[in-house]
């Protein structure tokens, strides 16, 4: 909200330039990370993808652009492009040698993953605004195994077809506040959380829930991994990071 001029460089500035190089190229086929926060403030929930789309902050504002931008290079260019409107992405991924992928942001900005380093590190877990029209006052959001998202790339990937502008919300349909997120993570992790309540973030909407009925209807896809599986998978991660020698 400070800086929304590098979210419209990056997001569209970036995008525009890839899709001319594509284009240059003769390169049509792509599959493009949008996100839940295009719609805003919904008017209900779950959301579907005929929605209005209202962004409140300039990182929806601008992968809301990108996702129109596609829609134009398919009716004028020919790409065949699908838009995935991640919502809460989580978990991490067990490879075949036993080592875990995850992720890990500097700044952390994603929730499970800043509640699992605070447990690790004996610290206490911020939570932006408790005074939200929600059931406990914190913000309500779906989360999707980054396993599960992975498989809809693939599937979307053959999905693409010339001319083709596809747009499909990740989510499980699923809503958890932030406190139940920190009751979950409490939960795998066996540890009591403390939890430092400040005020809210600007631009946070209260609840953003996703109805996935069109991707599973149209690829088949569905979300197989619920929320304890992905705080599971994700402090495995988090333990085997700092068990690491520096």
């Amino acid at each position: 909200m400070t800086e929304p001029a590098k979210y419209w460089s990056v997001n569209l500035g970036g995008t525009i330039a890839l899709l001319e190089a594509m284009r240059e190229i003769g390169v049509r086929t792509i599959v493009f990370s949008s996100t839940a926060a295009v719609y805003g403030e919904p008017e209900r929930t779950p959301i579907t993808e005929t929605d209005p789309t209202r962004p409140t902050n300039p990182y929806g504002a601008s992968k809301l652009a990108v996702d129109t931008t596609l829609a134009e290079f398919a009716r004028l260019y020919g790409f065949g492009a699908v838009s995935l409107r991640y919502f809460n992405v989580a978990g991490a991924h067990r490879t075949d040698d036993g080592s875990w992928l995850g992720e890990r942001h500097h700044p952390e900005t994603h929730l499970i993953p800043s509640i699992l380093a605070k447990v690790a590190m004996d610290g206490w877990v911020q939570v932006f605004g408790d005074d939200y029209p929600t059931p406990d006052g914190t913000c309500v959001r779906d989360y999707i195994h980054v396993t599960d998202l992975a498989d809809a790339h693939l599937r979307a990937l053959q999905a693409c077809r010339p001319g083709q502008h596809r747009v499909y919300n990740m989510g499980n349909g699923t809503g958890f506040s932030v406190r139940q997120v920190i009751d979950v993570c409490a939960e795998v992790t066996g540890t009591e959380i403390g939890v430092d309540v400040t005020p809210r973030r600007p631009g946070d909407p209260a609840v953003l829930v996703a109805s996935s009925e069109r991707i599973q209807a149209e690829l088949g896809w569905r979300a197989d991994r619920d929320l304890r599986a992905m705080a599971t998978d994700a402090w495995e991660f988090t333990r085997s990071v700092h068990s690491r020698p520096r």
